[in-house]
């Protein structure tokens, strides 16, 4: 939308001053300016017609382009060097991970959590999003953390002990590294988003999610001496 800006004024003000163009460039940009509603009216219509087709594919896009992130991050602070060497295999286990297992699970899981504290517990007051945060960060979060370490292992071919040990390692540092985001945001999760749009809005946040974890890539390290790279663990 703000290049569109730019190339709208500068059309206008510097290239031609008929009618005839100024009113192109003003429909060419009232164009550009709307892109963003078709694409979400496009998502919404996807949502509406297969919903966990869509939060699969939106998970694996994320997953994908958060990883990428994670990557480029802790290169940087290994070695301080411009040249960036994408895995490319740890990007498509990242992106399987989130089109399997995020998304489709995250589906369910955002519709039990409503309907348990709406219809079992009957909290609808304006404060039941914090019930709801809480249970989010001591439920879904760790079982959601520990599935990814186990597919992510699974796909790297790793032995069940190395998987359950990585989670033993993991769980507790990456529960207490959530609280310094997840709270926050959930807070607009759970007190605001519709239901059906509460894993779009968790996706984009993972995005920094990845990226603060990426700090913690030294310690995911596998053992194995073949192995000089770790992956990054992705919590919602």
């Amino acid at each position: 939308v703000a290049a569109a800006s730019v190339a709208g004024f500068l059309m206008y003000n510097h290239f031609d001053s008929s009618p005839v163009a100024q009113t192109t460039v003003t429909a060419m940009f009232h164009h550009m300016a709307a892109l963003p509603l078709h694409a979400y009216d496009a998502y919404e219509s996807a949502l509406a017609s297969n919903p966990v087709a869509t939060k699969a594919a939106t998970s694996a896009t994320v997953y994908s382009i958060g990883d990428v992130v994670a990557q480029y991050t802790e290169q940087r602070q290994l070695d301080n060097q411009n040249h960036f060497s994408l895995d490319q295999n740890r990007v498509l286990r990242s992106m399987i991970a989130g089109g399997i297992g995020h998304g489709p699970l995250s589906h369910v899981w955002y519709h039990v959590s409503e309907d348990f504290f709406t219809k079992v517990a009957h909290l609808t007051a304006w404060w039941s999003f914090l019930p709801k945060i809480a249970v989010d960060q001591t439920v879904w979060g760790p079982i959601w953390n520990s599935l990814y370490i186990l597919m992510i292992g699974f796909m790297r071919r790793e032995s069940l002990e190395k998987m359950t040990s990585d989670v033993r390692s993991t769980t507790l540092p990456l529960f207490l590294d959530g609280l310094k985001l997840w709270p926050l945001a959930h807070c607009v999760t759970y007190g605001l988003v519709p239901v059906e749009n509460r894993l779009l809005w968790v996706d984009l946040v993972e995005i920094l999610w990845v990226s603060m974890l990426a700090t913690k890539a030294a310690s995911l390290v596998p053992t194995n001496k073949d192995e000089n790279k770790s992956e990054i663990v992705m919590e919602r």
